[in-house]
């Protein structure tokens, strides 16, 4: 399934390092047009500790997420329990 929102465009002279992941990977894969998914397959065989270290802060970042939105329902719970005696 191909999400045309990560593509990448590559404009020349945007930013070095952007320019070079670019024609690493879409050297690497053989393809003109590089998308998101061969970047992250390419960080993820050939530099994997960045890929686990960016990982385990979005796993962090949606925990500490899904846990303040429990608190949240829980004391909108009381609140409207309370309004209601």
């Amino acid at each position: 399934m191909d999400n045309p929102l990560l593509s990448v465009a590559a404009v020349d002279g945007e930013s070095k390092l952007k320019d070079f992941i670019v024609e690493y990977v879409g050297t690497k894969f053989d393809q003109e047009e590089v998308n998101v998914q061969m970047i992250s397959e390419t960080l993820a065989s050939e530099f994997p500790e960045f890929l686990y270290a960016f990982a385990e802060e979005n796993f962090i970042r949606g925990y500490q997420i899904g846990l303040d939105d429990g608190i949240r329902m829980v004391e909108e719970d009381r609140a409207d329990d309370d309004s209601t005696e």
